[in-house]
């Protein structure tokens, strides 16, 4: 059973490529195309589809669209409403549901041999709940929890996982939404919609929730039978939206902390409710709201289940992955296989590498260990952009297109924000050697992907302050040696050196950019940014003799 999904709709356009259960491949288009998310969530954007991460899901198996057996689109247009019984003020909706019900005509253009008859349309946050549900280890019988701006018709689902079946539980009907909430929330507070929203949590942690709390608590709340209210907030009556260009206030991070609390408040009702409903051990989140990891930690730290497992790729891009696990799920008797991590996306050879370097001209050498290269300059202060095996399916950079740095360092917080071109209250994060986090870290462990916050322990918090945020808490991500023996000798020799298991984690882009994906992407990012070295593969590059040589291997 080989089955290509498509997310296109609204936004993060990916494609993901499952043969016989077992995902194969999946990318986001903007790692393609340059452009942050892909495309902007509007209508007139409906119809871009992922071609290119299509096309290489595709070359990666060696297929041709006509060896496909379906092509699946995560949202069901038959499922829809027009936005205004939605009470959603979305005037040229109409278009859009117009190009989800073309979606087959227009995926036959864009891969050339596909029968239109081989598309299937998947309810979109049934695709979001197979992403979690199909593709978590040890989840054959678990509940799902999946909430966003929108699907059809819903924000929100309630599901159980048994054997290859979804079975719904709970649907919340818009326009109350959690995830439209806190987009609106994005938006008053002078950042980018369906883009910013994690800027938000982070500023979050500067403010004192209570002056903003009771109101936005009349506003959104649950109502205890699995559903919410989550509709109508008037931000500008509660504070002035921040303009363009304007330095953040006391006020703005206030109203980020309420938003951000009655989020983690109403959530925990939710997953008590589902709980009382299943009685499961195991829960699975999806959908971008759970990409907010400090409302994960506390569904981890105070809801009913004893597991929580997030999608990595939560957002729309994994409705891609999840279209088409829900389709092998229900037309193929064997098991969908879980995720064996999140690299999903593109790699090279160490022979295509080294050609890219060398069209490049730029003066590279080979160490014996490049990890323990790496390993070194850190111990030194210098940052370090690590390009290494395949690219991440997700928003996280999980040691594969990665920019490091010292920890014990506290001026490099302000450092990698400047190279990035960050606001300075966001944060970075630690990667740490699974055995050695429990020592340094509480909160959920393991987490190889980064989508929960831990609590720093007191000892180490003036050892690492890099990655202390504000509230002492870090978005850390867990390396075990048998899936990642590069980046886990990398850490073991940066220990040896400096007494600290831990190396600072952020993703290999620039502000507005998405993640580095391919060797030009690494060389640009590299050649434009104040880094002091580039680790491409088993090749080093370093900055101080960029500009010396001719070319070539030093």
């Amino acid at each position: 059973m080989r089955v290509l999904g498509i997310n296109a709709l609204f936004h993060d356009p990916a494609a993901a490529l499952v043969i016989d259960g077992e995902t194969v491949a999946a990318a986001e288009e903007e790692r393609f195309s340059r452009r942050k998310h892909g495309k902007r969530p509007v209508p007139f954007a409906a119809w871009e589809l992922p071609e290119r991460a299509a096309a290489w899901c595709l070359s990666q198996a060696g297929l041709r669209p006509g060896d496909l057996d379906a092509v699946t689109y995560s949202y069901d247009p038959a499922l829809a409403h027009p936005a205004r019984e939605l009470g959603l003020d979305d005037p040229w909706d109409d278009l859009r549901q117009l190009y989800a019900r073309q979606a087959p005509a227009f995926l036959c253009e864009a891969l050339p041999g596909l029968d239109p008859a081989q598309v299937r349309f998947v309810p979109h946050h049934m695709a979001h709940a197979a992403s979690s549900a199909f593709a978590a280890p040890d989840a054959e019988d678990c509940s799902v929890l999946v909430l966003d701006g929108r699907g059809e018709a819903t924000s929100h689902l309630a599901a159980r996982r048994t054997g290859q079946a979804l079975e719904p539980l709970y649907a919340q009907r818009l326009p109350h939404s959690l995830g439209l909430m806190y987009e609106e929330l994005t938006e008053h507070l002078g950042f980018l919609r369906s883009s910013d929203e994690y800027k938000v949590m982070a500023l979050a942690s500067y403010g004192n929730r209570d002056r903003y709390l009771g109101e936005l608590r009349r506003r959104i709340h649950p109502t205890g039978d699995g559903g919410f209210v989550a509709a109508g907030v008037p931000w500008a009556e509660l504070c002035a939206a921040r303009g363009p260009g304007e330095a953040w206030t006391p006020e703005h991070a206030d109203l980020a902390a309420a938003g951000q609390a009655v989020l983690e408040e109403t959530l925990l009702d939710l997953v008590r409710w589902l709980h009382g409903e299943t009685h499961d051990t195991t829960l699975t989140l999806a959908g971008g709201v759970a990409l907010n990891c400090v409302a994960n930690s506390r569904i981890a730290a105070e809801g009913p289940f004893s597991r929580v497992w997030v999608q990595p790729a939560s957002g729309d891009a994994g409705t891609a992955l999840g279209g088409a696990l829900w389709h092998a799920a229900d037309a193929d008797p064997a098991p969908a296989r879980p995720m064996a991590g999140a690299d999903l996306g593109r790699g090279w050879s160490e022979a295509e590498l080294e050609a890219w370097l060398k069209t490049a001209a730029v003066p590279f050498e080979r160490p014996a260990d490049v990890a323990a290269t790496v390993a070194e300059a850190l111990a030194q202060n210098a940052t370090v952009a690590w390009f290494q095996g395949r690219a991440e399916f997700g928003p996280r950079a999980l040691g594969h297109r990665s920019l490091l740095a010292h920890p014990g360092r506290s001026g490099n917080l302000e450092r990698l924000n400047d190279i990035k071109g960050r606001e300075q209250f966001r944060p970075v994060a630690p990667m740490v050697l699974a055995d050695r986090a429990a020592e340094l870290f509480e909160g959920p462990l393991p987490s190889p992907y980064m989508l929960f916050v831990h609590e720093v322990r007191p000892a180490w918090r003036e050892r690492i302050p890099a990655v202390v945020h504000v509230d002492g808490t870090a978005r850390i991500q867990t390396v075990d040696p048998a899936t990642e023996p590069l980046v886990a000798r990398m850490l073991s020799r940066f220990e040896e050196l400096t007494g600290l298991p831990v190396v600072v984690n952020t993703s290999l882009n620039t502000a507005g950019r998405p993640m580095v994906d391919d060797p030009r992407d690494a060389l640009e990012c590299f050649g434009s940014a104040p880094v002091d070295l580039l680790a491409l593969g088993p090749f080093v590059v370093r900055r101080r003799g960029l500009y010396a040589g001719s070319g070539g291997r030093a």
